[in-house]
């Protein structure tokens, strides 16, 4: 029976991970159709920002509430799985805390673990109680329906689950071992080590060690094996802002947050029309290709892979559309709409690979078919959904490629910018006087 179980939980283990690689892999590929974009300067600043915003959650408890609780979450949850060490050899080579021969150590370990636990659950239920009875109003927005709005609530049960199946395994472990039942004995502790499960043990007070050992046994199960689904299910989650928070903060913008990036397109472009030996009418080098370069996106292939890497690691927190000027005067903008667009458009095309082994033109873009060109022009490029972000997305960048391509491809500026692009070609200005007069103000001082 035990080498039974040993091998069941290899075949678990490998299939988990196995699955988890296959989606690693996908999600990679995915970020990789993105064009490339040179992020590697300045590693020492990087990483010090990585540390600071993605490990040290800089960004969160500006929030104070809210920030101490995900810190508590995120540092419980991340710390308590470091047993899954012990688990995964237990589960191998069919051992029971095998690490108790640390002694005091370990003690204090598994006491650590059971406090954090607690705290990740009373962390989780008031997150829980935000989101579901407060009604929070960047919870309850128009995009955060249906799977958005049912996954945060998912991610939460999950939490509930692990930390309430961690210290039951522990309890009827502690149990067992106040019995003296064979081979839970000689890992006894003092009380100490169970400060949380310990007050468990009146609910199964009475039990049978047989019953207590299924009772322990299936908590162990579930809890490991809901870890390896919990894993496999952040590619579909937004929660894979859990893996992708550091990578996303280090290769994040290091300029000031109201510095444009030249377009590559628009400055070969100008050399091209300021190189008096240039041959407007040349045909194309066979390494340039037959189309020239697109100015600015409307689709996900667009986009660089920052951008791309940005649209995974959207948390859907919504602080960055609960910062935005545009949408607190109605206007129908949602930066974290334009992030879940993105990642949605991106999903398809890697499912269009997946299906085809290449992309087929489905008559889709990310322009029309996921973003309206009202949010576009709704925003006022004040960067506050850039500052507000706890993990470095910048959605601005791709609303202004985005617009970049309807001004600079499709001629589709709003009127009001379209006057004010005629008046500073043929005047200098925005307004409509002419040139002669530009300086008249200064003669009235």
């Amino acid at each position: 029976m035990q080498i039974l179980a040993q091998i069941l939980f290899l075949v678990a283990l490998v299939a988990g991970i196995a699955f988890f690689v296959r989606n690693v892999r996908r999600l990679i590929r995915n970020i990789k159709l993105g064009k490339k974009i040179d992020r590697t300067d300045h590693p020492k600043e990087r990483f010090n920002k990585m540390a600071r915003i993605a490990l040290g959650q800089s960004k969160m408890v500006r929030k104070p509430v809210a920030g101490f609780l995900h810190v508590i979450v995120y540092v419980g949850f991340v710390i308590i799985n470091i047993e899954v060490l012990e688990i995964i050899i237990d589960g191998l080579f069919g051992t029971h805390r095998i690490l108790s021969f640390m002694g005091g150590f370990y003690d204090a370990l598994i006491a650590s673990f059971e406090v954090l636990a607690f705290l990740v659950l009373v962390g989780v239920i008031v997150f829980w109680t935000r989101r579901n009875i407060n009604k929070i109003k960047r919870f309850w927005s128009r995009e955060m329906k249906g799977w958005p709005k049912n996954d945060a609530n998912y991610i939460l049960y999950f939490e509930m689950v692990l930390m309430a199946l961690f210290l039951t395994m522990n309890a009827a472990d502690y149990q067992l071992q106040l019995n003296g039942a064979a081979h839970y004995a000689q890992e006894a502790g003092i009380t100490g080590s169970f400060p949380i499960s310990q007050f468990l043990l009146p609910l199964i007070d009475g039990f049978s060690n047989a019953t207590l050992v299924i009772i322990e046994r299936a908590a162990w199960w579930l809890h490991i094996l809901g870890i390896l689904f919990f894993l496999n299910y952040l590619y579909y989650s937004k929660h894979l802002h859990i893996l992708l928070a550091f990578p996303n903060v280090y290769y994040s913008k290091l300029q000031p947050k109201g510095e444009l990036d030249n377009l590559e397109a628009v400055t070969n472009e100008v050399k091209l029309m300021m190189d008096p030996d240039a041959d407007p009418f040349a045909a194309p080098a066979e390494d340039e290709g037959d189309e020239p370069e697109k100015f600015g996106a409307s689709d996900v292939m667009d986009l660089n892979q920052v951008q791309l890497l940005n649209s995974y690691t959207c948390t859907e927190c919504g602080r960055c559309t609960a910062e935005c000027p545009a949408n607190q005067t109605g206007k129908k903008l949602s930066p974290r709409k334009i992030m879940m667009d993105t990642r949605d458009r991106l999903e398809e095309v890697g499912e269009n690979i997946n299906k085809n082994g290449k992309f087929e033109d489905d008559g889709k873009m990310l322009l029309d078919d996921y973003i309206q060109r009202e949010e576009l022009w709704a925003c006022t490029t004040c960067n506050a959904c850039v500052e507000a972000c706890p993990v470095g997305i910048d959605p601005l960048s791709i609303i202004v490629d985005m617009r970049r391509y309807l001004v600079m491809e499709q001629s589709a500026a709003p009127n009001e910018l379209a006057i004010a692009m005629t008046n500073i070609e043929n005047n200098g200005a925005p307004w409509p006087y002419n040139q002669m007069d530009r300086l008249n103000w200064a003669k009235e001082n």
